[in-house]
């Protein structure tokens, strides 16, 4: 009996894609303190936006919290999710003797000492953020009620009545899209001309590189997908970049068995990515799908290297190479 051949399809392949050094450094932290303390480990949070790599680390030990009361006094430790925690909640961490690992990204602690120095130096904040995300509750709450207020869209801009006195700071949720977030900033120097700015875009290297990647293949594709997960805020302004930038066609899906078929239906050319969160075997299973129904050549499109690392907490560090025998 003759096979009908499958239909071919060109995949183009973006990168930088997937898990950016915040999102392996939080990751790492969990499972190596797994391995150095034992089992349970506890995470306040999903440690990333991703079901995939949450349910990996609950079979691995890790139980995960929603707040710290459901964490059981002991000697376990407790970690902190990448997308960083108010103030209140090392605090309350220490006032029941709790230890805890803070698997806060860099680039976010970056933007609360940015916020903690404004701050200090008297002046109000408006925060560029999305309500209610981790990271910008996280942000909001290193300092007292009031002190920031959030901007999420060009007409909070012109609504907002912050205390120009003081003189005004902003800072920004290092998940945005790049071109929203200019369009804002470009309306906040528009009210307010001498309101402070970051010494450094807030907005991640890796969330820059990846939006830089699906604008390069956006217009080139009859479907894009990315990778990653509902709640994911770099995932989700990935797929906006892709429709903004030529692919009106773009969906979020977790894993491959998201995919909805009837939609694609038999398109020419297919543009895959993946949120910082993302880990590659969803990807690569995502690729595997395609190869399962149509004839596959896949074009890699690279648009920036990548080579940051984060270093681990310290005395997590410290009591690894005591496990190790190392000093």
């Amino acid at each position: 009996m003759t096979q009908t051949p499958k239909p071919e399809i060109h995949l183009l392949l973006a990168a930088p894609r997937g898990f950016c050094a915040g999102v392996v450094r939080a990751i790492d932290i969990v499972e190596e303190a797994l391995t150095t303390y034992g089992k349970p480990v506890y995470v306040r949070h999903e440690i990333v936006h991703n079901k995939f790599v949450v349910d990996n680390l609950k079979r691995k030990g890790a139980i995960f919290v929603e707040e710290l009361d459901e964490v059981p006094d002991g000697d376990h430790p407790v970690i902190f999710s990448a997308h960083g925690v108010p103030k209140t909640v090392p605090e309350a961490a220490r006032l029941r003797n709790l230890f805890y690992l803070d698997a806060t990204c860099p680039l976010v602690s970056k933007v609360h000492m940015e916020a903690s120095r404004h701050h200090k130096d008297g002046h109000q904040i408006l925060l560029i953020g999305h309500a209610g995300h981790p990271e910008v509750v996280g942000t909001m709450g290193q300092l007292p009620n009031g002190s920031v207020l959030l901007i999420e869209t060009v007409d909070d801009v012109f609504k907002c009545q912050p205390d120009e006195s003081r003189g005004l700071a902003f800072i920004t949720q290092t998940t945005l899209s790049v071109d929203d977030t200019k369009d804002i900033i470009e309306a906040l120097y528009q009210r307010f001309p001498n309101i402070k700015s970051p010494h450094k875009e807030d907005i991640c290297y890796a969330t820059t590189n990846r939006q830089e990647s699906v604008k390069e293949i956006a217009d080139r594709c009859d479907f894009l997908l990315v990778v990653g997960a509902p709640n994911s805020s770099n995932s989700q302004r990935l797929v906006e970049v892709a429709r903004k930038s030529g692919c009106e066609n773009s969906a979020l899906v977790q894993r491959a068995r998201d995919i909805d078929w009837e939609k694609i239906k038999t398109p020419k050319m297919v543009g895959i990515t993946a949120g910082a969160s993302a880990p590659e075997v969803l990807v690569s299973e995502v690729i595997g799908a395609f190869q399962d129904r149509f004839e596959v050549t896949i074009e890699y499109v690279e648009t920036a290297k990548e080579d940051v690392t984060f270093k681990l907490p310290r005395q997590l560090r410290l009591d690894m190479n005591k496990r190790s025998g190392t000093q």
